[in-house]
């Protein structure tokens, strides 16, 4: 005889808690749009380019589609569908699963780990995404233009070293996720992802397009396209499955509170196809504009801060009008960052208002100074805490 273990003490989580109304998304593509914006992120442009060249290019491109599709994908429909089921926040949707499989209360600690990790991720990017903010508007007003490598490291040494300029960059961008976050669904993230991804798309080929008229972009495309198995290794494999997990921002929450306001008859399977799809073809397209520039610029491959904020803006400004695709491209880093700081957001505040009755603004309000005090650690790690 098959026995279960029952919690007959537990009260059912949906009757016992505060209930939260999900607003429901106007549109499935209004969902792919959002989504999408939030599984681009910064390692598109600035881990991506460098794994393909290291491991093979095509090689590695091979790996990293097959961990996509056999790992990425069902994972992220996993995500989408426990959301829609448990239309909660992270925690909320374990401690509701956990109840309807007579388990372990303690499985809601699943979703306490994804709500903690998106909070601290949060503090982080916004500091990253302020020096960007910062990176823009330099650019635009010619700073980099005749710096040489030693010039353009300084500019950034002498960034990360000012922390008043970095408190008020990073305030500035908390303070833009946070007014996008605390009107909802409707009026605030749906308002938002409506303009910048079509803008982030259409800035991005319109870098591709210059790209493809520089005299290294067809070796740009060998080494990302060529495969030489040769350089693939161990490592490599890894490094494919760990990116595929972190460029669709799986495990942390922010995927299952987007499928969270999934209507009942949208097709979970297709949807998730088209996000996966929308940040691949990114990643490839962000491949061929650093490759192509860095080519044609003569600069080193590198990756993270050191290729966003030291090669690339060297290598522009050896290129005709790179002063302002340098612009651009810093444009497209500070959409990517905004929509997926807004997804980060999410699982937190959804939280708050579960647990506390709280209306979205007021979690906001509650989310945006935690959020952003641990913003200001981070700042102080590259000034006067730093070892």
């Amino acid at each position: 005889m098959i026995t279960t273990h029952k919690h007959p003490a537990r009260r059912n989580p949906l009757r016992s808690g505060r209930k939260t109304v999900y607003e429901r998304w106007s549109s499935p593509g209004m969902f792919v749009l959002a989504a999408g914006g939030a599984a681009i992120g910064f390692n598109n442009f600035w881990q991506f380019p460098q794994l393909a060249a290291e491991y093979g290019g095509g090689a590695f491109l091979i790996v990293y589609i097959l961990c996509v599709l056999v790992i990425g994908l069902p994972l992220l429909m996993a995500e989408f569908a426990l959301g829609r089921v448990g239309r909660a926040s992270p925690i909320g949707v374990f401690r509701f699963l956990a109840y309807r499989a007579h388990a372990s209360p303690l499985w809601r600690v699943v979703g306490v780990m994804g709500v903690l990790s998106v909070f601290f991720i949060l503090s982080y990017l916004s500091v990253v995404a302020g020096w960007v903010i910062a990176y823009t508007l330099r650019a635009g007003f010619g700073v980099f233009v005749g710096l040489t490598a030693d010039g353009m490291n300084a500019q950034f040494a002498q960034l990360v070293k000012d922390p008043e300029k970095q408190l008020f960059w990073h305030s500035l961008f908390m303070t833009m996720t946070m007014l996008a976050a605390g009107h909802g669904v409707r009026r605030g993230l749906e308002a938002v992802v409506r303009y910048t991804v079509p803008l982030l798309l259409v800035l991005l080929l319109a870098l591709l397009a210059y790209a493809a008229t520089t005299e290294a972009f067809p070796r740009a495309v060998d080494a990302l396209f060529v495969p030489d198995f040769s350089k693939l290794s161990g490592a490599g494999v890894l490094a494919a499955v760990s990116h595929a997990f972190f460029s669709l921002g799986l495990g942390a929450g922010a995927m299952l509170m987007y499928g969270a306001s999934l209507g009942v008859n949208e097709r979970i399977p297709r949807l998730a196809f088209y996000v996966v799809g929308m940040d691949t073809l990114t990643s490839i397209a962000v491949s061929l504009v650093v490759l192509s520039v860095l080519f044609t610029g003569g600069v080193d491959l590198s990756s993270g801060p050191s290729l966003v904020f030291q090669a690339l803006p060297l290598a522009f400004d050896h290129m005709p009008f790179g002063r302002w695709f340098i612009t651009l491209f810093f444009a497209l880093l500070v959409i990517a960052a905004w929509t997926s700081s807004i997804a980060l957001a999410e699982p937190v505040m959804s939280w708050l208002t579960e647990r506390f009755g709280m209306s979205l603004r007021r979690s906001a309000i509650l989310c945006g100074p935690g959020s952003w005090t641990h913003g200001v650690v981070t700042i102080l790690s590259f000034h006067d805490w730093a070892l």
